[in-house]
């Protein structure tokens, strides 16, 4: 009887010690998710927003002694209204500006992205800032043996296009794949970028890559090699990623696009750029 005691003492004891462990388990976890978030409350804080772009002839570049582009002025337009300094960091991967993203690297990722319904599911995206399509780079007939380029999309079956590494664009040839009813193979490059990808098609070292149409315009004039008259997607909205539980910082980026869209400081800027 007493050992029968002893038994359901030590059961009893066991259950306590399993509550009060799964207890401790809740309220570390609960700390940890308070601590994690992030927002504009905890940026007007520190003082410092971290924000990533990529470089490239719109969004970022120097030329000379001068720091130029696109993203980089609005970054910088941003900085003053709101009095947050600006941490802007380079780094062409959207993929890796998502990572970072994410792991609160950054806070703010700013440059062009074609919102798909994928992004959507992970990211939460301001309102448009440009409206733009994606469009196929090759090159014209006088510099690629008198090859006509591609106007249908049906001629793309077999072919091979090359974007940098996890670019948005891939859902949209994997899309057009379907619609087609065949394949176009995708070569993912983790090394170039897609100005550098651009380039390639001029020199004749790739066949096709895809890029938006505002970009390959500028790339145009520049490379009169390349043909970017036909059209892989039809316009979408182009936006800034935040985290999906930033809300606030969301919000008051929404804002301060509407009011900053109106002004003819941003009609000189977008028109000096595109």
């Amino acid at each position: 009887m007493k050992i029968k005691r002893l038994i359901y003492l030590y059961i009893f004891l066991l259950i306590c010690v399993i509550f009060l462990f799964v207890f401790l388990w809740k309220i570390s976890h609960t700390d940890k998710q308070i601590v994690s978030t992030r927002d504009l409350p905890q940026i007007e804080n520190g003082g410092v927003i971290n924000i990533v772009t990529d470089y490239n002839s719109i969004g970022y570049y120097v030329s000379g002694d001068t720091i130029a582009g696109f993203q980089y002025e609005l970054t910088k337009a941003l900085e003053r209204d709101w009095g947050i300094k600006v941490n802007l960091f380079l780094e062409n991967s959207l993929s890796d500006n998502l990572a970072g993203l994410q792991s609160q690297k950054y806070d703010i990722v700013a440059r062009n992205i074609p919102v798909n319904s994928d992004l959507r599911e992970q990211f939460a995206f301001t309102n448009s800032i440009t409206l733009n399509k994606q469009v196929l780079v090759q090159r014209n007939a006088a510099s690629n043996n008198g090859i006509e380029p591609i106007r249908k999309h049906l001629a793309l079956i077999k072919k091979t296009i090359y974007l940098p590494k996890d670019s948005p664009v891939i859902l949209r040839l994997n899309n057009l794949s379907g619609e087609i009813g065949d394949t176009i193979y995708i070569k993912q490059d983790s090394v170039y970028d897609t100005e550098q990808l651009v380039m390639m098609v001029a020199s004749g070292d790739i066949d096709f890559t895809v890029c938006d149409e505002e970009f390959a315009k500028i790339m145009a004039e520049r490379l009169p090699e390349i043909d970017i008259k036909t059209d892989i997607s039809f316009t979408q909205l182009e936006s800034w990623a935040v985290r999906k539980d930033s809300q606030i910082l969301l919000d008051s980026l929404n804002s301060w696009f509407s009011r900053f869209r109106s002004t003819k400081a941003f009609k000189n800027l977008y028109d000096r750029y595109y």
